[in-house]
């Protein structure tokens, strides 16, 4: 497979998910921007890239930001000319699981980082992927997007799911333009993201178990790949082993 000479803006390319799949396109000879709050992590996987003969840019943006994502996506349009790719992977939980301890800043940072970023990125990118005919957003979501548990809790259950809507919107919106969305709901991930926003933290047999954010970066691949005459409305990634979280569920 080869992506030579096409554009990918990850965001959440920092760690994780969008780290992952910022180093399995870029393998596959894509000029990879890296986007993230922490401008150290996303240098780090953008240096790594180019040790490994890629290339990147890393930027520093919280995509919850609509100006600064603006700016940026007008940064790499001038340097670069265009984006083919967008790989919307910026997101995370918060501690607080259930509806009656979910506090209003939860609300805020879920909402923002999981949809609101998310939307703010797409809008940012379309208008010049309809320009060029062709373009690929890819929403990473959650299978909590479609079913509800504890473990994800209940605001980041509701910020997926509006991803989920939003990923149906954009393929109804801009039918016939050439541009495709994907959105991607994999199961339980084994990210530094899922530990730090569990109160009880799985075991390491637990987390063995569970993906790794390569097969959900093989996903992305499999979808950045196919014929512009193809789309892939949604795909859902599962471990295959079902395990028993009753041990893990938290009380707040």
């Amino acid at each position: 497979m080869s992506l030579t000479g096409k554009v990918c803006v990850v965001t959440g390319g920092g760690s994780g998910i969008g780290e992952a799949v910022a180093l399995q396109l870029a393998s596959e000879g894509a000029n990879v921007v890296t986007v993230g709050r922490t401008l150290q992590k996303v240098e780090n996987v953008s240096n790594q890239i180019k040790n490994n003969g890629g290339n990147s840019t890393p930027f520093s943006v919280d995509v919850s930001d609509a100006e600064k994502v603006n700016s940026m996506i007008s940064n790499v349009l001038n340097d670069f000319g265009k984006i083919d790719i967008l790989v919307n992977s910026a997101g995370g939980g918060v501690l607080h699981k259930r509806l009656l301890t979910t506090t209003p800043d939860d609300i805020r940072r879920c909402m923002g980082s999981n949809l609101e970023g998310t939307i703010y990125c797409t809008q940012a990118v379309l208008p010049s992927m309809i320009e060029q005919g062709e373009g690929l957003i890819v929403n990473i979501s959650s299978g909590a997007a479609k079913g509800s548990s504890f473990l994800g809790g209940m605001i980041y259950g509701v910020a997926k799911a509006g991803v989920n809507s939003f990923t149906d919107f954009i393929n109804f919106e801009f039918a016939n333009t050439g541009v495709r969305a994907t959105v991607l709901m994999p199961g339980e991930v084994d990210t530094p993201a899922l530990s730090n926003n569990r109160p009880i933290r799985p075991s390491q047999a637990a987390l063995d178990t569970m993906l790794k954010a390569e097969d959900v970066a093989d996903a992305v691949s499999m979808i950045a790949n196919l014929p512009a005459r193809a789309q892939v409305p949604e795909i859902s990634i599962r471990p295959a082993h079902r395990r028993d979280t009753s041990s893990e569920t938290p009380s707040s």
